[in-house]
């Protein structure tokens, strides 16, 4: 361990994680990952080599439009509120 100097002359943030809701839609066929090193472990998909979080509600959100429209290709994700306020709606794309 240095000084605080050294130490903050090496820093390097950690890769913010963006959210799904972020993108203009997303594909059905993107690969899921789980990130279970982090604090709080979480899913992902990785677009353009970043991150977005996937949260569970959307996945159930997703599971249910797609009983019904198994050839779904894309969507997107509105995200309202914020902290425990937070939902997520899914929006099937054509």
């Amino acid at each position: 361990m240095g000084t605080i100097k050294d130490t903050a002359k090496d820093y390097e943030p950690k890769a913010k994680v963006k959210n799904i809701s972020e993108l203009q839609s997303v594909s059905t066929d993107l690969n899921v990952f789980e990130d279970e090193e982090a604090e709080y472990p979480y899913q992902y998909i990785e677009v353009g080599g970043e991150r977005y979080k996937v949260p569970a509600s959307v996945l159930g959100n997703l599971k249910a439009i797609l009983e019904e429209n198994p050839e779904l290709k894309k969507f997107k994700v509105k995200k309202t509120g914020e902290g425990m306020d937070t939902r997520y709606t899914v929006i099937p794309l054509a």
